[in-house]
């Protein structure tokens, strides 16, 4: 059972921006995964190089 604020909650935090990090630090990052082998965040760290980088997100 949602809460009545669960609602508004997820409103707000779809209209708040969210700034990534910069991307040399994303690559850092994703350099850092790679070495330990953490595929999930090999995985979230490119996604997220690529969001930073092209400022459009086509489909």
């Amino acid at each position: 059972m949602r809460r009545p604020t669960e609602h508004a909650a997820i409103r707000a935090a779809g209209r708040s921006a969210r700034p990534l990090p910069s991307v040399p630090a994303l690559l850092a990052a994703l350099l850092d995964a790679n070495e330990r082998q953490d595929r999930a965040a090999v995985c979230l760290c490119a996604h997220r190089t690529v969001r930073a980088a092209v400022k459009e997100v086509g489909e």
